[in-house]
């Protein structure tokens, strides 16, 4: 996770530059970059001469922000860059007498909540959430996309299913079963039987991200035929666009610009897989002498999407092709609360 400390006053700076060293050493996989104002000359900061003009910038750059100054700053400097609750970065608050952490935005979907409660551990400060559902000991569904790393379909739908497990009515949670509390290998389910007496039930979706395509393709394929070929496979077997985690291909495909484009497009990662490594698992798959004699291993799609996964889980589609395209589907499996 990348976080950006912010300070305004010489005293706030030192402490975020000793704060940004506890939290690195505490939190795994956490990069702090620590911005203290140019006129304290704070050593190991990133020295600043325009707070606003720099956190204007740099606010959707970063997936957490802490800052240490009064909530009221804060509240006037970002209420300008914030879009959506599903989008917008965690916001963390830290009072210069080193008194207590605030979860003040983003706090389940940008993980601000539980980002607080590490805060708070490591650094002796008192943890400060005042979500309903948290303070009521309660979930909440948003806390429940993000745990498991999905994407809601609807944030209406999930404020309203919220707000009735925290006013304590029953609630359901309906799991495909390749997604749930237990660990198995099952495959999801095309079809839900809701058997209910209320005549207005509330239902959201959660739509996880554990869908990787496998991507081959030929020199200067145009990236509309790309997204045409997604598109098709994915409606081959009733998948949302949603659920796709990252698309993956062949080192010699890397600079593709039709590949490229197309997950730019998407907004997906393009992960790329050695050829190097495509060669110990391509005996797997069935091999072509064309695609070996071009480019040197005898299959793309599938291993590229095998290895750029969890490698739990089952193909739901071997290799599809599409006028020079190919697409494989990897499902990944065990998806836990």
């Amino acid at each position: 996770m990348r976080i950006a400390l912010w300070t305004v006053t010489r005293g706030a700076g030192n402490n975020g530059k000793e704060y940004a060293q506890k939290l690195i050493q505490k939190l795994e996989d956490t990069e702090i970059d620590v911005f203290t104002l140019k006129k304290f000359g704070v050593e190991g900061t990133i020295q600043i001469d325009d707070f606003t003009k720099e956190i204007t910038e740099k606010f959707n750059k970063y997936e957490g922000h802490i800052f240490i100054m009064a909530s009221g700053i804060v509240i006037r400097k970002i209420s300008t860059l914030l879009k959506s609750k599903d989008i917008d970065p965690a916001v963390l608050l830290i009072d210069e007498g080193k008194h207590f952490v605030v979860s003040l935005l983003s706090g389940h979907l940008g993980g601000a909540n539980e980002l607080t409660q590490e805060v708070a551990e490591i650094l002796n400060l008192i943890p400060i959430i005042t979500t309903s559902s948290d303070i009521t000991g309660k979930i909440a569904v948003d806390s429940i996309s993000q745990k498991l790393n999905s994407e809601l379909d609807n944030l209406k739908s999930a404020k309203e299913v919220t707000s009735l497990i925290v006013d304590g009515k029953k609630v359901n949670i309906l799991l495909p079963t390749n997604v749930g509390f237990a660990k198995d290998n099952n495959v999801n389910s095309d079809g839900l039987i809701l058997i209910s007496n209320r005549k207005k039930i509330e239902i959201t979706r959660i739509c996880p991200k554990n869908i990787i395509l496998g991507i081959g393709c030929k020199k200067d394929t145009k990236v509309e035929d790309i997204l045409d070929a997604i598109e098709n496979s994915l409606n081959k077997h009733n998948l949302d666009i949603k659920a796709v985690k990252h698309i993956a291909t062949v080192d010699v495909k890397e600079n593709e610009v039709g590949l490229l484009k197309a997950a730019k497009f998407l907004e997906l990662e393009l992960k790329v897989i050695s050829r190097e490594e495509i060669k110990k698992v391509e005996h797997l798959f069935e091999g072509s002498d064309f695609v070996e004699e071009n480019i040197g291993v005898r299959a793309v799609s599938e291993p590229v999407a095998l290895l750029s996964s969890s490698q739990k889980g089952k193909f739901i589609e071997m290799k599809s092709k599409h006028n020079g395209i190919t697409v494989s589907i990897y499902e990944e499996a065990n998806i836990d609360l």
